[in-house]
């Protein structure tokens, strides 16, 4: 069967010094349970590569494969949490330089728990949102302060980069790629067989954007990266064009066949994102959550957000937004939305 399986993603598992090994291969179980309870699994068997990775030396080697005997070409890096303190993890350039390489290549890159540590080496996820157990948090900012914090969230999926929070959040990921990879319904039967809650709330009827990466046009993902890393920014063809070094028609012709999208759509698709993402976990208003994603012009945000998401802002908020939160949102009015 596995010779015959469609191999839907390979997903690549860092060990490094003093990791969390559990980790490692409880999100190993995890995939490999997703992948015997798919729903399609008699007809047309779908399942998950998991690869180990180990750094030697000057390199970083795989060590497991769940497929061995084919070429390796890792969809998603994750580092996992660690067992010891932040303040005793030893630098780590080599396993640095490898996920950022990978990231290069159209890997989502991601970390669990202290597995921040590493993934912040990279120098990615400067400027960007991320998280880590609450009680690294202080030492990851001290230590990386570029970095947009937020340690009050267990997972937060940013497209090209994925970070988890607490050092059991290894099943909140791994039930999110899950999810992703193969649909609601293996996610919620994985997370049955586990007896673990999923990972967000009404996923059913929840459809997240998942950019495509692997598409091996290495101009056009350097244009990704950056949208994702600066969203909030204006971003026209010519600048986006001259960023990849290409003529605007062949830089526009070249990005919807790599991406599926033009240029204005996948924006407002990474927009929609960040924003989904702040009503589920923010109290924020719809008014600066617009502004915080790039749009001066709230209606225009919210007619976006409601085209793309099916709901308005305020109704995605009472329905994903946090519950424990609900006294910080103002309730429904007659003009609202």
């Amino acid at each position: 069967m596995v010779e015959q399986a469609d191999v839907v993603a390979e997903i690549g598992l860092l060990i490094y010094p003093d990791c969390q090994l559990s980790a490692v291969y409880g999100l190993t179980d995890l995939f490999r349970i997703a992948s015997q309870w798919a729903p399609q699994q008699t007809v047309h068997p779908r399942m998950i590569r998991v690869s180990h990775w180990q750094i030697a030396e000057d390199d970083v080697v795989c060590t497991w494969d769940s497929h061995p005997g084919r070429p390796n070409r890792l969809g998603y890096v994750l580092a996992p949490p660690s067992i010891i303190m932040p303040a005793q993890m030893q630098p780590m350039p080599v396993a640095a330089r490898w996920m950022a390489n990978k990231h290069k290549e159209g890997a989502t890159i991601g970390s669990i728990c202290a597995g921040a540590f590493v993934l912040a080496e990279t120098g990615l996820i400067d400027g960007r949102r991320a998280t880590t157990h609450w009680a690294f948090s202080h030492e990851l900012a001290k230590r990386y302060p570029k970095i947009d914090l937020a340690a009050e969230q267990m997972v937060i999926d940013d497209g090209d980069i994925m970070t988890a929070g607490g050092i059991l959040a290894w099943t909140d990921l791994g039930l999110t790629l899950v999810e992703k990879l193969m649909g609601v319904g293996t996610m919620l039967a994985t997370a049955r067989f586990l007896l673990v809650d999923p990972p967000r709330r009404d996923q059913d009827i929840y459809k997240a954007f998942v950019p495509k990466f692997d598409h091996g046009d290495t101009a056009i993902l350097g244009v990704q990266h950056h949208i994702h890393a600066q969203a909030a920014e204006a971003h026209d063809i010519p600048e986006l064009a001259d960023r990849a070094g290409l003529a605007d028609r062949t830089f526009l012709r070249r990005f919807v066949k790599a991406t599926g999208l033009r240029p204005t759509e996948y924006l407002q698709q990474v927009r929609v994102m960040k924003a989904r993402d702040a009503l589920e976990t923010t109290s924020l208003s719809v008014e600066q959550i617009s502004w915080d994603v790039g749009y001066s012009d709230v209606t225009a945000f919210r007619r976006v957000f409601q085209r793309i998401a099916g709901l308005t802002p305020t109704q995605y908020r009472q329905r994903f937004g946090p519950r424990a939160d609900e006294s910080l949102v103002k309730p429904k009015t007659k003009n609202s939305d």
